[in-house]
């Protein structure tokens, strides 16, 4: 590791550590600061020597009472959400020098250097002009919080993230340096005094508010300032310059809108959500317009403009007051709404053309009269800002479960007298659905409404779709049905919105998410493009979404990845082949076995063809936070995946040979088996699961307004995939990411042709350099050790303790494997940055998970300590920041 170019993050860990322990000392005197320094001392000292003195760590809590390990869980869970802010900003301060951050698998390459890539590689200019001009990158903010930080907390983070940048100046005095850490010193100890733990759980519409909030706290600037950064970059490379209203970034949210198990979205809900979507899209307009209107005084004008204006000095403030009012009434419409008040008179903007048709009137006459250096300005940031977020902010998906609109079908078909669709098979079904799709009357009269046969779960289905007629299609993305399975799931949501009176459906998405599923999905569609009506239209594009979670829940991470890139490739040529535009959907996490991977990675591993110039990919829970949660990062992650579609699209990796395409097949079928052996087969798993991880404990945590089951009691297939991970994640077993991978290598390691073939395929396939990649950073970041405390801590039944002996041994093999397949003796040589942020968290996070044991088997003595209580959740909180990741 270059020495020069990371002293400055050591220098910020160690500001913010003496900072820290300052506020420690002042706030909760000596005697807790040298309990915790004592503490981390024997754990540097233990991690030093290469394996952790567990009783010399015990001997130092065990005396502890309950209100002192609340404080120093507190106090190693602050530092290491320090930590990271020091990394975040150290990620930043490289950005802005175009530095790579070697071995980060946050840092990808950027639009540099894919442009020199494809000089490099012959790709003409125009060629690469045709392929950006309609280039779409989607991304959809999902609430499925795994976020663990308060938003308060978040907000001082970013405010010490702000002081650190400010102490990069070269012309810093040693004044104002002094006043900046004093600053810092008085947000940490803000921080300190600050209850981590959200108390309440979220609503969905403050789950909406909070990603309303990622957009006006850090998008709202970003989108312009990553296109001017993309501007340059083009200009650089000698290409044209793209019009101003070209954006290829776009957003869209779930938060509100997905209902799969989760009864706390409603279709009212729904509606709110979109309103207040509306609401606060007015209102970061008419900041923009009030900074115009200050800007724009200038005379000269065209004879367009002032065809409109009349004679006048400032032309362009006459229009802008009018766009102004226009606003404000649109802005109290909405809160009016809202709020359930009388709606006020007057012409608000209804779509997003009216107020696009206004600053192109303004944008065509600056620059009709030699003022373009203007229009470029605020102006050209402000096209860009409509032309990504519309007067909508962001289209709001809708998610459910299949079975409920089956659910919904068949009480109609009742009604009727038609008899049960859910008991028809799937030629009776698509005959209905398509005969009523093509028939021109009303299926059901307002009666069926007050039937018996319309209860709360199918008044529900028909309650979102009436939401959805009634909304314009400019807030609205995709109606994605989990847990698809045939056509007519899909046939079902177009039906369901025809009976509902929507002019301007929403597009049908089905999401293929468990093994059968991603298996079948090409059998699936090529059904529904064998029937006229339904290739008639989707003929404009067909959108498919692919699930992560819970396939490799399902399968485990090897046996979900082949899956998802065979799936993907099916539909690649299937589509191709019928001359349908496909844009897949990517429902990817924040964790590894959640198909969490660094951008470019992501996309260049995926088949050849199947980006094409078209991306859409959920961003979860805390991925949100670290990518897009200050301006600076966010810009610079969007420049990397319109980079990346780029670069996926013009350069695809080459088609995998045959003989990989047997191995990689061979190795799944070892994964799979050793994956579903232990979590479907060991009739010990659920146990050790719910009594070894906090899993239980899980739920006693905020996250989110989305139940952690999809009902209660039951087994793992019962479980959510974030509660999953984030179980496995605390205890460092990290077991979703490598169970059954690590079997599958270790069987090809053992054979001579398999090895070399293995290895081959590590060095020239995109898609399987990126599994072994991420399975060694996941790797990486497990610790047997770690996990045997917990088992020491929590459990004498043998059967556990047996199972436990398993997995430990399984993970050492599977880290013996990687080595074998690498030809590397440590994990993440070749990482650096990595190594060097687990060992300096680890002195920090092992007290935690030891406290956190503790906690653990007090609560279940005595449950209902509010103290006790608090603490366990200061260390799964700190466990998570340590992690930098949860679910």
């Amino acid at each position: 590791m270059d020495q020069d170019q990371h002293a400055p993050l050591r220098e910020d860990v160690r500001l913010l550590g003496e900072e820290l322990g300052a506020v420690l000392r002042e706030q909760a005197g000596e005697r807790l600061y040298d309990t915790v320094e004592t503490i981390r001392q024997a754990a540097v000292e233990s991690r030093s020597q290469g394996e952790v003195e567990l009783a010399r760590l015990r001997e130092l809590l065990g005396p502890l009472d309950d209100a002192t390990l609340l404080e120093v869980a507190r106090a190693f869970s602050q530092f290491l959400n320090l930590a990271n802010i020091a990394e975040q900003h150290h990620r930043e301060r490289l950005h802005r020098r175009h530095e790579r951050y070697p071995g980060d698998p946050d840092t990808d390459q950027g639009l540099r250097q894919v442009l020199a890539k494809l000089k490099e590689q012959g790709v003409p200019p125009e060629r690469i002009r045709e392929t950006l001009t309609p280039l779409s990158v989607e991304l959809v903010l999902t609430a499925h919080p795994t976020e663990v930080t308060r938003r308060t907390l978040i907000r001082k983070y970013d405010q010490m993230a702000d002081l650190l940048a400010e102490r990069d100046r070269p012309d810093l005095t040693t004044e104002e340096e002094h006043g900046l850490r004093q600053r810092l010193r008085e947000l940490i100890l803000s921080a300190w005094s600050t209850d981590e733990i959200r108390r309440e759980r979220p609503t969905p519409v403050d789950e909406a508010k909070w990603g309303f909030a990622v957009i006006e706290q850090s998008l709202w600037r970003a989108v312009p300032r990553a296109m001017r950064d993309i501007e340059a970059e083009l200009a650089l490379a000698g290409l044209d310059t793209p019009p101003s209203a070209w954006v290829p970034i776009r957003f869209a949210s779930w938060m509100g809108g997905d209902r799969d198990g989760n009864p706390n979205v409603t279709a009212t809900v729904t509606r709110e959500v979109l309103l207040l979507a509306r609401w606060m899209a007015a209102d970061l307009y008419l900041r923009d317009v009030e900074n115009l209107l200050a800007d724009l005084s200038m005379h000269r004008a065209s004879e367009e403009l002032l065809a409109r204006t009349g004679p006048s000095h400032e032309p362009y403030r006459v229009v802008l007051r009018d766009v102004r009012d226009r606003l404000k009434i649109t802005r109290r419409r909405m809160e009016a709404l809202v709020e359930g008040r009388p709606v006020p008179d007057g012409e608000g903007f209804t779509e997003g053309r009216q107020l696009l048709d206004e600053l192109l009137l303004i944008d065509r006459s600056l620059r009709q009269v030699g003022l373009a250096a203007i229009a470029d300005g605020e102006l050209k940031d402000t096209l860009r800002r409509l032309n990504c977020f519309g007067i909508t902010l962001l289209c709001l998906d809708v998610r459910q479960e299949s079975t409920r609109h089956t659910a919904a079908l068949d009480a109609i078909t009742r009604y009727l007298g038609l008899g049960g669709y859910g008991d028809w098979d799937e030629a009776q079904k698509q005959a209905f659905l398509l005969k009523e799709l093509e028939s021109r009357r009303p299926l059901v009269d307002d009666a069926f409404y007050r039937a018996d046969l319309c209860d709360g779960d199918v008044r529900e289905v028909l309650e979102t779709c009436k939401v959805i007629a009634e909304q314009g299609p400019e807030g609205l993305g995709a109606y994605v049905i989990s847990m698809a399975r045939g056509p007519s799931d899909v046939l079902a949501v177009m039906l369901l919105q025809k009976i509902a009176g929507v002019r301007h459906p929403m597009r049908v998405v089905p999401l293929f998410e468990t093994l059968d599923d991603l298996n079948n999905a090409g059998d699936t569609m090529t059904a529904l493009l064998d029937i006229p009506l339904y290739r008639q239209r989707v003929s404009d594009g067909q959108e498919v979404m692919i699930g992560y979670s819970d396939s490799a829940k399902d399968a485990g991470f090897l046996g979900a990845a082949w899956a998802q890139f065979s799936a993907q490739e099916k539909l690649t040529g299937l589509f191709r082949d019928h001359g349908v535009p496909l844009t897949l959907f990517h429902g990817r996490g924040g964790s590894i076995s959640r198909g969490g991977s660094p951008t470019r990675m992501a996309l260049l591993s995926q088949p050849p063809g199947s980006v094409a110039g078209r991306i859409r990919v959920t961003e979860q829970g805390e991925v949100i936070r670290f990518k897009y949660g200050r301006p600076s990062v966010a810009a610079y992650n969007l420049e990397q995946y319109v980079a990346a579609t780029l670069e996926a699209t013009l350069l695809p990796p080459g088609e995998p040979e045959d003989g990989w395409r047997r191995e990689m097949q061979k190795l799944t079928d070892v994964s799979v088996q050793g994956y579903r052996q232990v979590v479907r087969d060991d009739p010990a798993l659920v146990g050790y699961l719910r009594t070894v991880t906090p899993e239980t404990e899980l739920s006693r945590l905020a996250l989110g307004s989305r139940p952690a089951r999809r009902k209660p009691g039951g087994g793992v297939e019962t479980l959510r995939a974030i509660p999953w991970v984030f179980a496995w994640t605390q205890i460092r077993l990290m077991l979703p990411a490598w169970l059954g991978t690590g079997a599958a290598l270790e069987a090809a390691l053992d054979s001579e042709d398999e090895t070399a073939l293995v290895r081959q395929m590590a060095e020239r396939w995109p898609f399987f350099q990126g599994v072994v990649d991420m399975l060694e950073m996941v790797l990486a970041k497990a610790d047997p050790r770690v996990a045997a405390w917990y088992e020491e801590r929590l459990t004498d039944a043998p059967d556990l303790k047996r199972l436990g002996d398993t997995l430990r041994q399984r993970l050492a093999a599977s880290v013996d494997a990687l080595h074998r397949l690498t030809d590397r003796e440590d994990l993440l040589v070749n990482n650096p940055v990595m190594r060097w942020s687990i060992r300096v968290r680890d002195p920090y996070t092992d007290p935690l998970h030891l406290l956190q044991a503790e906690l653990m088997a007090r609560l279940r003595d005595r449950d209902g300590d509010d103290v006790l209580e608090s603490a366990l959740m200061v260390t799964i909180a700190g466990i998570a920041a340590g992690m930098r990741n949860t679910g």
